[in-house]
């Protein structure tokens, strides 16, 4: 399993971010996309609907849309507009494929000295642990979730899971829709965790709250991915862990 490493400093903070992806045991391909910027504080997953050309074409190029339009700044409005272009790549390229071409996208963006946004489109999930409590930051662009949030089934019924798979918004999606943005500080001790929902659906709020605890990034991006495998390997799973520091 091979996991990828940067180190990020700002005026206030120093990052350490770790990423990497498994294939799992229900697909012969991945179809999770991840991208861990050099540069700057930046990155990001996504994740492909289905398992066919429109879901591999979705990943591919809303990462790599987004990327190149978020990079010329950190505003609202930049963001909101490098979602927007990635919105009409996709659908312009998913003319080619007689299929849905769509995908989620989960971004983590700096946005000066000691904060950073958090960007959202689907359900892949922004997690972030702080004083040993682990919050989920995103919300799931999912009827599941609107289901279980209003009542009308239960969390562990066949209806929520069924649920599960439609999604209300996501790049690709007919009417284009705008991705929720987070403003989040960034302070010492603090770890985020971007991940697929092959990491979300396969492993508990207890897991997760473990293994982030851990002080190397890279090993708990390394222990999640197994964590699936061992799971089951249901899905395709990809996650990103960055930690914040003091700089020195």
């Amino acid at each position: 399993m091979d996991i990828s490493k940067v180190a990020w400093t700002t005026a206030g903070r120093r990052l350490t971010a770790a990423a990497g992806s498994v294939v799992g045991e229900r697909y012969d391909d991945n179809y999770d996309v991840l991208h861990l910027d050099p540069g700057g504080p930046f990155a990001v997953v996504a994740d492909g609907m289905g398992d066919g050309p429109g879901s591999t074409i979705a990943g591919n190029t809303s990462v790599e849309v987004f990327v190149r339009e978020a990079a010329v700044g950190d505003t609202p409005a930049t963001l909101r507009a490098a979602t927007a272009k990635a919105q009409v790549s996709v659908r312009t390229a998913g003319r080619a494929v007689a299929e849905l071409c769509g995908c989620t996208l989960t971004a983590f963006v700096g946005a000066g000295d000691d904060a950073a946004w958090i960007v959202q489109l689907g359900d892949s999930r922004a997690y972030r642990l702080r004083d040993g409590l682990l919050e989920l930051l995103t919300v799931d662009h999912t009827i599941a979730w609107l289901g279980v949030l209003h009542g009308w089934f239960a969390a562990d019924s066949d209806e929520a899971h069924a649920a599960r798979y439609r999604l209300t918004r996501y790049v690709g999606h007919p009417d284009e829709p705008e991705p929720d943005l987070l403003h989040v500080t960034l302070r010492p001790g603090d770890v985020y965790l971007l991940c697929t929902d092959g990491v979300a659906d396969q492993l508990s709020y207890e897991s997760l709250t473990r293994v982030l605890a851990a002080d190397d990034p890279a090993a708990a991006a390394h222990t999640l991915l197994d964590d699936t495998l061992a799971a089951g390997g249901r899905d395709n799973a990809t996650a990103i862990v960055i930690r914040v520091e003091h700089t020195v």
